[in-house]
């Protein structure tokens, strides 16, 4: 008797990842066949397969139009995989004197450069040097994109005997394995080759060839890390028993694979928690940042660990594992007559309700649902004897509805490896002093554990009954995809012109573009008086950002006479402009104009039609941020990203000593304080502590860091927000911020430091607090990719093809300024314009005289070494100390007799500088320096001078006397351009014949020069001119030199300023 076999679930279907390769053509190669040409063809490689295209003849613009597909073996681990294309010239078309093919170039690509199909685009990539030695130019058109397609299910073949089952394993794995990448839960790992053991199975049986890794340092190059990795030094279980559940705090839009990899033996990468270190020596005094902790490397924390360590390795690294005692309560069932219901949640220290239940109309009034989570503060010697209190109360009547009581002792933990908590049903009892306890019944469905901030319920759990209760919780922000709109306007025809103008009056007839809030209006146009058109060529550039929405409004103005007339009005949604990433042509088009004087819109009568092209940019970065505090230079476009070259990691510990930023009742102060950080296109916020001066958040976050050249931004604020009505926008206010250069922190070394919070007042420089962090920098490798980031340049490659004005560009940064907060402040909870303004650094460019006297002391301060070289040489003129200046003079005659050592020399001596100054370096990433900013010795009129709003809200005196100084201060200025401008003079003076005289005896002596140079050796006259600029006080005279007085009795052209 046959039994029927259960029906299995519908398996997703298999697919196979494609990537095309379209080699479309090539431009200005180089020519090697030894006739002036070559005959290029492309071999492309990627995922260990080549493919070739077919070979071009004697054409240095090659087209192919040819698409090569490859197969992707991991489609996990694609972005990751490099594509190499080189183009080379083949020999059977040449002269044939080459023994191999000659190379014209190659372009290097990741996986995450790649578009999905539909969504490609045509883009030239320069060709590269294989060698420094290599000598190669143009460049090559490629169209890249991937797509899943799905594959049948091939039948299972037959079982094997036995036999072969067991003799499989031994034959199949006995090869060596090279290096694999493995996969899991959104982080990347190299492995080294791994060599395979045969572990004896149950009963006799093995199980296969197991591999066996190593210890490495793990390098994590995704972002959103899992929640616990397992260290196992055990053999790995079966792959059916190793899948894990799906892990908390995992990014949105980062998928799970389902299949699981081995996971190596991970090292720590922790900051041990020693005592903590004080700093003595600090030039800032209470100002400067002071290490807390013992800042290690991730060798360091290796070791410290031991290899007997822990099992498994807390994700949250940088910060201290804080414990919570987590209530879920889910719903009731066969509850006492009611009308709204809620729950009621008392322990030693907190106390928190939920939202009564509105019934809805035939719904059963005896089975309420909350579904909601709250977590409270939890210390295992205070909780020892304490006692959880959850009770059930009828909102309209206050009556009492049952409860339930928990001894925190036996609360258990939960831990994040763990599935979440199972809610379990709990008999509702009645209390001992109620009285009526006929009016207590049913159950009660809730789940009480003690986890971490690890936990997968704490995102999205309250710590409060406060009247917004999204602001107690932790978010990640993202901003908006900006791009830059280029629209240039040629020419408009056919324009109905006002005919009764005076004689000889040319119309004024100008085209003004708007784009949400931004409004350009261009130049005056060029009338053509045999077409009756009108000619611009001129570009206006706009942000835009997605989703692409909004529309673009031209409108044509005649501005002739006061009365500004509307010629005409087009009106192009964005989502119709063609987008482009590099600087390739678009083509113009013909748009006709409507609602002019003459029309009513688009049925009206003909207004004309105007020549425009247009095109988002993205090819350019669109700046948000001052220059040089910039956290991100990539473009728009995302394929031309490059793959990152690491991850940061910053762990907000807490803050110390806060100011109370606010008072409630009693006149009692309070701050509660949240934080931001912001770095590329990522902002986090932490959850916001209530009623604190000394707030603990212990969240960690990371990036994905593709410049080191940037810099995070983390700043403090005191939240208004939660406890204001939803009519009333109060914003937050300010408590201080840092900024963190990521070029100045090591690689996977872990800084845990106290950062002062400073802000500028009216009444002058003022210390909010400090704030507690720990940063990482976790870079993959020194060589070459960190490396070589340093000689690529800053900004992409449109901002040097087509470059963008200061002033425009600053405008730009401006307008996008105000688009990304916009955006964020539509978020819940949002981040108010103020916030997002004081992280952004709007206000940079606005006139300050202590910024002026700092920038002013940053130049000195450069020049300083300038002085100091001058100064050592005057001391060595004046033989202050002989011996030194003796040896001086030995060392330039063999300089002079020796000018090979000249160079080596030179650099020899920067080498021992760089050296002698790495016992100086800073230990510690700087915060914010008080000296450089001149915050300590600010006037407080100039301190109110630059809090002024524009235009001035300052009365006339006060603004006249303002003025008055800055008049005094620009005279000085002026003065030192005119001195400038003198010398310059001077210079020009000497051959220019403005002195008859002096220029007649400047070329006489420069002619006695030329022959005694003839005469004399170099060497001797080197020597001579050395020695007699070194000779002894005794034999100079103590008045200037006859060529300095010679040279300042040159004209100038001062004397012709009127």
């Amino acid at each position: 008797m046959t039994t029927s076999s259960q029906q299995l679930p519908p398996q997703p279907p298999n697919t196979v990842r494609k990537v095309i390769v379209e080699v479309v053509d090539a431009r200005d190669l180089l020519p090697k066949d030894g006739q002036g040409s070559s005959s290029p063809y492309v071999i492309a490689d990627f995922d260990g397969q080549k493919k070739r295209t077919s070979t071009k003849y004697r054409d240095l613009n090659p087209v192919w139009n040819e698409a090569l597909e490859f197969t992707v073996s991991d489609p996990d681990n694609m972005d990751v995989e490099e594509l190499e294309i080189e183009v080379f010239n083949d020999k059977k078309f040449g002269n044939g004197s080459g023994r191999k093919n000659h190379f014209l170039g190659r372009v290097k690509l990741y996986g995450s450069q790649f578009a999905k199909r539909g969504e490609e685009g045509l883009v030239y990539f320069p060709l590269e040097k294989k060698s420094v030695f290599s000598w190669i130019r143009g460049e090559i058109g490629l169209r890249i994109y991937y797509y899943d397609e799905i594959v049948e299910d091939q039948p299972p073949p037959e079982d094997p005997p036995p036999q072969q089952q067991q003799q499989s394993p031994q034959t199949e794995d006995t090869k060596p394995t090279p290096g694999l990448v493995v996969v899991e839960e959104g982080r990347i790992f190299e492995v080294p080759p791994a060599h395979m053991e045969y572990p004896h199975g149950v009963n006799g049986y093995t199980h296969g060839a197991v591999p066996c890794y190593p210890s490495p340092p793990v390098v994590v190059v995704e972002e959103s890390p899992p929640d616990v990795v397992h260290v196992h030094e055990e053999l790995p279980p079966p792959a059916e028993q190793t899948a894990m559940p799906m892990q908390p705090h995992m990014a949105p839009g980062i998928p799970v694979p389902e299949e699981h990899f081995p996971v190596p033996e991970v090292r720590k990468m922790q900051s041990s928690r020693g005592e903590r270190v004080r700093v003595l020596k600090r030039p800032n005094g209470d100002y400067s940042p002071r290490e807390i902790g013992c800042n290690k490397t991730q060798g360091d924390n290796a070791t410290a660990a031991g290899v007997g360590g822990a099992e498994r390795i807390h994700p949250y690294g940088l910060v201290e594992p804080m414990h919570y005692l987590f209530v879920k309560i889910v719903k009731a069932r066969r509850l006492a007559p009611n009308e709204a219901p809620y729950v009621k949640i008392r322990t030693s220290n907190d106390y928190v309700k939920t939202k009564p239940t509105i019934y809805r109309p035939g719904e059963p009034t005896d089975s309420p649902e909350w579904g909601k989570v709250f977590y409270f503060g939890y210390n295992k010697q205070e909780s020892a004897n304490a006692t959880l209190e959850i009770s059930v109360w009828d909102s309209p009547t206050e009556n009492f509805l049952g409860g339930v009581c928990f001894d925190l002792s036996d609360v258990p933990v939960r831990e994040s490896p763990d599935s979440p908590l199972a809610p379990q049903w709990y008999r509702l009892e009645s209390g001992a002093v109620d009285q009526n306890s006929g009016s207590v019944s049913g159950d009660i469905q809730l789940a009480v554990w003690i986890g971490t901030q690890n936990d997968v319920a704490f995102p999205e759990a309250m710590s409060s009954d406060a009247p917004y209760v999204a602001h107690t919780r932790s978010k990640v922000y993202q901003s908006p995809k900006l791009w830059y709109l280029r629209l240039t306007i040629i020419e408009a025809q056919d324009l109905q012109i006002a005919p009764n103008l005076p004689p000889l009056t040319v119309p004024e007839i100008r085209v003004k573009a708007q784009l949400g809030f931004q409004s350009v209006r261009s130049r005056r146009g060029n009338m053509n008086n045999h077409s009756m058109s009108v000619h611009w060529n001129e570009d206006l550039i706009f942000v835009a950002g997605e989703p692409l929405e909004d529309s673009l409004i031209l409108l044509v103005e005649d501005r002739t006479n006061k009365d500004v007339s509307l010629l005409g009005l087009v009106m192009i949604p964005l989502i119709s402009i063609e987008q482009r990433i590099d600087e390739r042509r678009v083509a113009s088009k013909w748009l006709g104009l409507e609602g002019g004087a003459g029309g009513g819109g688009g049925g009206g009568p003909y207004c004309g039609r105007i020549h425009l092209r247009l095109c988002l940019e993205g090819g350019y970065h669109v700046l948000d941020e001052a220059a040089h505090v910039c956290s991100d230079f990539r473009p728009t476009a995302k394929q031309l990203w490059k793959p990152p070259i690491g991850i940061l990691e910053l762990g907000i510990l807490g803050a110390r000593g806060l100011l109370p930023m606010k008072t409630k009742g009693g006149g009692k102060g309070s701050t509660d304080a949240y934080c931001v950080a912001k770095y590329g296109k990522k902002w986090v916020r932490t959850r916001t502590v209530t009623d604190s001066f000394d707030p603990r958040w212990n969240e960690q976050y990371t990036w994905q860091v593709y410049d080191p050249c940037t810099v995070l931004t983390v700043g403090v604020f005191d939240n208004w927000r939660m406890f204001a009505d939803v009519s009333e926008d109060k914003p937050d206010s300010r408590i201080g911020k840092i900024r963190i250069r990521i070029s100045m922190l090591e690689s996977n070394r872990v800084y845990t430091n106290s950062y002062p919070l400073l802000i500028l007042t009216r009444m002058g420089l003022k210390k909010m607090g400090e704030i507690e962090l720990a940063v990482r920098f976790a870079c993959p490798s020194l060589l070459p990719d960190t490396c070589s980031a340093y000689g690529q340049p800053l900004l992409p490659r449109m901002h040097y093809l087509r470059p963008l004005g200061v002033a425009q560009q600053e405008a730009l940064r401006g307008a996008a300024t105000k688009m990304v907060a916009q955006w964020l402040a539509r978020s819940e909870p949002p981040l108010g314009q103020e916030v997002v303004k004081y992280m952004l650094d709007a206000d940079s460019h606005t006139w300050s005289m202590r910024k002026s006297k700092a920038n002013w002391f940053r130049i000195v301060a450069v020049l300083a070494w300038a002085v100091g070289l001058a100064k050592w040489l005057d001391n060595i003129r004046r033989w202050k100390n002989p011996v030194t200046t003796v040896l001086v003079h030995v060392l330039y005659l063999v300089l002079v007799w020796y000018p090979d050592l000249v160079m080596p020399t030179g650099s020899l001596y920067v080498v021992l500088i760089g050296v002698w100054y790495y016992r100086f370096r800073p230990k510690i990433p700087a915060g914010m320096d008080i000296r450089l900013s001149q915050a300590e010795t600010v006037d407080p009129d100039e301190i109110d001078e630059e809090f002024d709003t524009i235009p001035s809200s300052k009365p006339p005196e006060i603004i006249r006397a303002r003025y008055d100084r800055l008049r005094i201060l620009a005279g000085r200025v002026q003065t030192v351009l005119g001195d400038f401008a003198t010398q310059g003079e001077r210079v020009q003076a000497l051959v220019s014949w403005r002195d008859p005289r002096a220029t007649k005896l400047f070329i006489g002596v420069c002619l006695a020069i030329t022959f005694i140079l003839y005469v004399v050796p170099p060497k001797m006259v080197a020597v001579a001119l050395g020695f007699y600029y070194l000779r002894h006080p005794m034999f100079r005279d103590p008045m200037p030199p006859a060529s300095l007085n010679f040279f300042r009795r040159l004209p100038s052209l001062s004397d012709r300023l009127m």
